[in-house]
């Protein structure tokens, strides 16, 4: 059997990858590098050699998933560039609860000050992506925002996206939303 060999980038699309996992289930301090690589199946060296530092590695993985998140909503705006629409692009990215959970493990880490500008950066974008892409006023923003970051928690929580935990209180949010 001959293994295909991959560039030093498809490496690291895959550690990537593997770093959005690792970093969603256990946030950036309780997440260590081998547990990255051997998800990734490299050596710890390697990851080390890719991205500089754990460090480097969380705000390589913060800035794939803010693009991950832009991208829906540009995508979801050549059909319809409205808040609703956006809105719907992010029930699906509710799918790959790993992504938000990065977000929030992003926002918890802020003390850090990389990770903090990093985080208070990329949302801000996020929050021009969606007033550029809609014409939203910012009142219309702001509670779109709001409602993504509630539907971020209940994400965290388990209680929307994949397999959601039957709860009455999210039942009844979800239902006013």
């Amino acid at each position: 059997m001959t293994r295909t060999r991959l560039t030093a980038a498809e490496r690291g699309e895959e550690v990537l990858e593997a770093a959005i996992v690792a970093f969603g289930e256990s946030g950036y301090a309780g997440t260590k590098t081998d547990e990255i690589a051997r998800l990734a199946g490299v050596s710890q060296p390697y990851v080390i050699r890719l991205f500089g530092t754990k460090q480097q590695l969380f705000l390589a993985t913060l800035e794939r998933v803010c693009d991950q998140v832009e991208q829906a909503f540009r995508t979801a705006a050549e059909k319809q560039a409205d808040l609703e629409t956006l809105g719907d692009a992010f029930n699906q990215l509710l799918e790959r609860r790993e992504l938000l959970v990065v977000l929030l493990h992003g926002f918890a880490a802020s003390a850090e000050p990389a990770i903090g500008k990093a985080s208070r950066d990329r949302f801000g974008r996020i929050y021009r992506t969606v007033r550029d892409l809609t014409g939203a006023t910012p009142e219309e923003a702001r509670e779109f925002m709001a409602t993504g970051m509630l539907l971020t928690v209940m994400a965290a929580m388990q209680v929307v996206g994949p397999n959601p935990v039957a709860c009455t209180w999210a039942t009844d949010l979800l239902e006013t939303l």
